[in-house]
């Protein structure tokens, strides 16, 4: 059965938040070099995610592998799209940041970075994905109501 069939489990993508997190807050105390190069690592990540979805990330595979099966299994699992929208988001604000870093832009990466930071944190502290959430708004946008 697909991942998507048989959906996720929630826990997975908080631990990536918070992973996420980390390497975000340390694009913002780096050096701008070493800062760039984090960034790069956390925008292929957000690629690999919008691209592959969650679960196929090398975060998702550290949850699998080292937090999963020490964990009971999940009350209920969750539809892929929304994170995988989430992990859109994610690349297209961090990569703006990385692209405006590249170009010499030296304001950009910890800017950027500070507006994922506040996104991610919220997923791994209180399990609220911004990004989750904006996909369910563009959904009912886009479902026509009944008359």
């Amino acid at each position: 059965m697909s991942q998507a069939a048989q959906g996720i489990d929630p826990r997975g993508p908080r631990v990536g938040a918070a992973i996420t997190s980390i390497l975000l807050i340390a694009v913002i105390i780096l050096d701008p070099q070493a800062g760039l190069v984090v960034l790069a690592v956390v925008v292929a990540s957000f690629a690999l995610g919008a691209a592959a979805g969650v679960g196929r990330t090398w975060q998702g595979l550290l949850y699998r592998r080292l937090i999963r099966p020490r964990l009971r299994p999940p009350a209920e699992l969750e539809h892929p799209a929304p994170p995988r929208f989430a992990q859109a988001v994610g690349l297209v604000i961090t990569g703006l940041g990385l692209t405006l870093g590249l170009l010499g832009v030296a304001w950009a990466p910890p800017v950027f970075a500070g507006v994922a930071l506040v996104a991610a944190f919220l997923n791994a502290a209180f399990g609220f994905c911004l990004g989750c959430e904006m996909y369910l708004l563009v959904r009912r946008a886009r479902t026509p109501r009944a008359a």
